[in-house]
């Protein structure tokens, strides 16, 4: 190895004009500026396409969206000062709260300096010779780094509109993964909204207080359960923020990373009584502790995933009046939990609303969108307004959109045409230097996001440091790592039964979008020892190597 200071000195390549491009300004990307500018003194350059820091939670600013996480467990653990100082007002923080602690964690660390917003990444190509990355943005201006950090977010890109004539439509059309920030009135309208998952969920319930009538369109009935919001118990806040260390090493150490006690071994290894009381328990208490937090073998065996089903069958059927209603918003036909579990407040009540009504599109399916409303195979509806909950590109999407190519000029979307291949959902074969934050195959949406965040995030940071100190410039996966860990999440997800489901989780959503499991469900507290393992081996996977300095004694 050469000396550590051969990282500052090439001869004749000149330098890049930053260590690192950041892309998005969400939790990841606040957070790895502050890790690598604050802490380890890089030159950074954060990209921004909105014209303020949030991510996701800059976006969805439609009506009801809601963390589904707890407040306490939903937030930055990397300063001790920070998490003491915010207060946060309610177990399941709204959307505008959590905008509100992520411009005041911006402002804390003083990063708006070095963020670029309304600024979209258009292109990223590798440079052999330079050893660095050449970013494109929407304005037209390219600069270069050493390297690419994505902090683009895996729910980013929303779906596009699938409907004939919606280009038509004389009245408002709304994304809710890109509302209009300030605001929409639905005083005296009749509203359509499509899509009935988590988004859908969340705004169906608010938009039905305030319209005249809604309409919601509904192609798959979900697995909805209770949210349990309520104010912080000021007990409660006082216990978290006095063991937040161990809080927060405890939370690590689950399969979600939220603290929830262990779930029994099996559903059928018990007493319908039992079964009964776990299932009671944990529905009270809210979020995900009835999707974590019953029984091991729900998303592995059948029968098992059976008894869970038709328990929130029953409290469907319990909650909504009309029994036709009921019976279409009653899913059948997939397993609990194959699809990303939504959680609601008086969701299902809403439907007991005379200003509501429900459409099953998997019975008439929408023909198209016209000038004056809907149109489906058995009747015609006017609105002023419709709403598209139809989701997100997810995972992949954002990463696509960019442009990303690597070494030999292979682009990302040829290299994944097939689906995502990386190691360690972090990186990617053929493409030195650029890392994914919760890409696809890692845990991420299953993992609490902002500790997955920092897991990733401190990860790259480690191995900028290792590189740093040992005179080298690149790190990249072997062929063969890839191929291994992509194998290896694919092994564990066939062992479930998500793929048995069409959902966004397999990519299916998206029509042509290959149809593969997107996310490692091997569990976060597993994933984080392979990763701890794979540094302690000496990065073991991966190639580090001092291209910089080759090239420079090739030009010379």
């Amino acid at each position: 190895m050469t000396d550590a200071n051969a990282f500052e000195r090439t001869s004749t390549v000149p330098a890049p004009d930053f260590d690192a491009i950041v892309i998005g300004a969400g939790f990841a990307g606040l957070y790895a500026l502050h890790k690598l500018r604050d802490q380890m003194g890089l030159r950074v350059q954060v990209f921004e396409a909105g014209d303020g820091v949030g991510g996701t939670w800059y976006w969805n600013q439609y009506p009801g969206a809601r963390c589904d996480i707890e407040s306490l467990h939903y937030s930055y653990s990397f300063s001790a000062e920070l998490q003491q100082d915010w207060e946060w007002s309610e177990k399941y923080a709204s959307q505008p709260e959590i905008l509100r602690y992520l411009n005041h964690v911006a402002d804390r660390f003083e990063l708006r300096k070095d963020i670029a917003f309304e600024t979209r990444v258009t292109s990223a190509v590798w440079d052999e010779e330079g050893t660095r990355w050449q970013v494109g943005t929407q304005d037209g201006g390219t600069v270069t780094a050493q390297y690419l950090i994505s902090g683009a977010g895996n729910l980013s890109v929303p779906k596009k509109p699938e409907f004939d004539g919606i280009d038509d439509f004389a009245g408002d059309v709304y994304l809710t993964g890109k509302w209009p920030h300030e605001g929409v009135d639905f005083t005296g309208k009749n509203v359509a909204i499509i899509g009935t998952g988590s988004s859908g969920i969340q705004a169906i319930t608010e938009i039905a207080k305030e319209a005249k009538h809604l309409t919601v369109f509904q192609r798959t009935p979900n697995y909805a359960s209770p949210l349990g919001n309520e104010p912080l118990n000021p007990d409660r806040v006082r216990e978290v923020k006095a063991n937040y260390p161990q809080v927060r090493e405890d939370s690590r150490n689950t399969r979600g990373g939220i603290p929830y006690p262990d779930p029994l071994p099996s559903a059928l290894a018990v007493t319908p009584e039992e079964r009964r009381r776990v299932f009671d328990e944990c529905w009270s208490e809210g979020g995900f502790r009835f999707f974590l937090g019953t029984f091991g073998d729900i998303l592995v065996d059948k029968a098992a995933n059976d008894t869970i089903a038709e328990y929130v069958r029953e409290q469907i059927r319990q909650r909504v009046s009309d029994p036709t209603v009921a019976a279409k918003l009653t899913p059948t036909d997939y397993p609990y939990g194959t699809k990303r579990p939504p959680y609601e407040t008086s969701y299902y009540e809403t439907f007991n609303r005379d200003n509501v009504t429900l459409v099953d599109v998997a019975d008439a399916p929408i023909v198209s969108v016209t000038e004056t409303g809907v149109r489906t195979t058995e009747a015609e509806y006017d609105f002023d307004v419709i709403i598209l909950a139809t989701g997100f590109d997810a995972m992949t999407g954002p990463l696509l959109e960019m442009g990303i190519v690597g070494r030999d000029g292979q682009t990302l979307a040829d290299k994944w045409a097939d689906g995502p291949h990386t190691y360690l959902g972090l990186s990617v074969h053929g493409f030195p230097n650029l890392f994914l934050i919760t890409g696809p195959q890692s845990p991420s949406v299953l993992y609490n996001m902002p500790l997955a965040i920092e897991d990733h995030v401190d990860f790259v940071a480690d191995a900028i440091e290792t590189l740093k100190h040992g005179g080298l410039d690149t790190i990249e996966p072997t062929a063969d790592a890839e191929t291994g860990w992509v194998a290896h999440a694919n092994e564990i997800a066939q062992h479930t039964l998500l793929p048995e489901t069409d959902s966004w989780w397999m990519g299916a959503n998206i029509p042509g979008k290959p149809r593969v499991c997107l996310v490692y469900l091997g569990g976060a507290d597993v994933y984080r020892g392979i990763c701890a393992d794979v540094v302690a081996k000496d990065y073991e996977g991966f190639t580090l190597s001092a291209e910089r300095e080759r090239a420079s004694a090739q030009v010379g």
